[in-house]
C-alpha cells in the first residue's frame, strides 16, 4: 500500500498530524505500538496546558508556552479543566529563585501574576512568596475520544494498533516500512514515538537524538474539599505539585527530585526493571510502564511528605493510583530546565521527520512541518 504519509506513534502529536493531513485529502497511515492511542506519555503526565510558569530559568520556553495557551484552549476547550485556583508558591529554602525574580519573570513573559499571602495555603515561614496565577489542565481520554472520532469519518486516514515495525528502508523516492509482516510505502514519514525516538532512528542507521531518559511516576489523589478546586506548584528546585487531572476529579501529585525513578544516559533507555519484565520490555523495544509488572513500587510516602511539609493541614490528598511513564529530555536542556520542540528533518525526497516535544500546547508547531513544501 502507498500513503501519502505515515505517522509513527498515535499519542497527541500522532493523532493531530493523521486529522491535520487526513482534512487535507491527504491518505495518512497511523502505525501504534499499543492497543489504543493515548496509552502513554499523553496520557500519563499532569494534564498541565502550561502558560509558562514552570519555566523561570528558560524564557524562550515560557514565551512558546503562552504563544500557544489560547490557541490550544480555543480549539480544544471541551477537554480542559479552568475552574480552579493555580496558585505558584515560592520556597523559602532551597530553590533556585526568589519570589521577587518570579514576579519580574511572568512580568518579562507577560503572563498573569498577582501576589498573595503565602499562609492562605503554606505553613508558616516555608514559602516566602505566593502568586495566583492563569494555568489549566486537560483531560487526556476526552481529547483522545475526539480525535478517534473525527478520524474514523476520513476514509483516506487509518490507524493500524499493535503495530510492530521490523524494517524502514529508503528506496529510491519512498520510505518502504515493514510492520507485522505488511509493507507500506510513503514519501513522508513522521516520527512522533517520543521515547521511542531513537529506536526508529536506529532502523535507518540515522544518529540518536541526544536525550536523558527518566521513568516517571505521576500520582492520582483524592483531594480534600478545600483542595478540590485548587492547583498548588512549589517553585523553583526539588519541590512538589498538586493540582486538577483533567476533568477526573482526582488530582496529580508530582515532584522534581521523586518522580523519576530511575535515569538513563544511553541512546536507548537502559533500566534495572528490564531485567525483570520477561522480555516485555527492552532498551530496543519498549513496553508500557504503566502496563508492566516490573513497574516500580509507588514512591507516595516520599512525595505525600513532601507536599504536606509545605502545604497547610487542610490541604489533604489521599492516594488513588499511579501512573508510569518513560520522559525522554535533551541532555542540553538540562542547563536551565528548557523544554523546546525539536523539529529534525533527516531526508527530502522522500522526507524524514523526527519531533521531540514535552508540552501538550506546542503541538501546533507541526502545522508547518505537515505543510506542502516543508524543508
Amino acid at each position: 500500500m502507498v500513503y501519502d504519509k505515515v505517522i509513527i506513534g498515535a499519542g497527541l502529536y500522532g493523532l493531530y498530524s493523521a486529522l491535520y493531513c487526513g482534512k487535507r485529502g491527504q491518505k495518512v497511515l497511523v502505525l501504534e505500538h499499543d492497543e489504543r492511542p493515548f496509552m502513554r506519555a499523553s496520557y500519563n503526565n499532569q494534564a498541565r496546558v502550561h502558560m509558562g510558569y514552570h519555566y523561570p530559568r528558560s524564557i524562550s520556553t515560557a514565551l512558546k508556552s503562552r504563544k500557544y495557551f489560547n490557541q490550544f484552549n480555543a480549539d480544544f476547550g471541551f477537554c480542559i479543566h479552568d475552574q480552579f485556583a493555580k496558585v505558584y508558591g515560592i520556597s523559602a529554602n532551597f530553590s533556585w529563585s526568589n519570589a521577587a525574580q518570579f514576579e519580574k519573570f511572568c512580568r518579562d513573559a507577560g503572563i498573569y501574576c498577582e501576589a498573595i499571602s503565602p499562609t492562605k495555603y503554606f505553613k508558616d515561614g516555608l514559602c516566602e512568596g505566593a502568586f495566583l496565577t492563569t494555568e489549566y489542565t486537560y483531560d487526556a481520554l476526552t481529547l483522545r475520544d475526539y480525535f478517534v472520532t473525527e478520524l474514523a469519518s476520513l476514509a483516506n486516514v487509518e490507524i493500524k494498533y499493535l503495530a510492530r515495525i521490523s524494517h524502514i528502508e529508503k528506496r529510491g523516492r519512498h520510505y518502504e516500512i515493514v510492520c507485522n509482516h505488511e509493507r507500506f510505502k510513503t514519501e513522508f514519514v513522521l516520527n512522533v514515538t517520543f521515547s521511542g525516538v531513537n529506536q526508529i532512528h536506529h532502523l535507518l542507521g540515522l544518529a540518536p537524538f541526544q536525550l536523558k531518559y527518566e521513568l516517571c511516576e505521576v500520582i492520582l489523589c483524592q483531594a480534600s474539599e478545600q483542595l478540590r478546586d485548587v492547583g498548588i506548584t512549589i517553585m523553583d528546585g526539588p519541590f512538589a505539585s498538586i493540582m486538577p487531572f483533567g476533568q477526573t476529579g482526582y488530582h496529580s501529585l508530582t515532584s522534581v527530585t521523586v518522580t523519576p525513578h530511575m535515569t538513563s544516559k544511553n541512546d536507548f533507555p537502559v533500566f534495572s526493571c528490564q531485567e525483570d519484565s520477561g522480555g516485555y520490555c527492552s532498551a530496543e523495544l519498549l513496553g508500557n510502564c504503566n502496563q508492566c509488572a516490573a513497574r516500580p513500587v509507588t514512591a507516595f510516602p516520599y512525595m505525600s511528605l513532601l507536599a504536606r511539609k509545605y502545604l497547610r493541614e487542610e490541604y489533604d490528598f489521599t492516594y488513588i493510583d499511579s501512573l508510569f511513564s518513560i520522559k525522554p529530555i535533551l541532555r542540553a536542556s538540562e542547563i536551565d530546565d528548557s523544554r523546546p520542540t525539536v523539529i529534525k528533518q533527516f531526508s527530502s525526497n522522500p522526507t524524514f521527520i523526527s519531533v521531540l516535544s514535552g508540552k501538550i500546547n506546542t503541538v501546533y508547531d507541526l502545522d508547518e512541518v505537515l505543510a506542502d513544501g516543508y524543508e
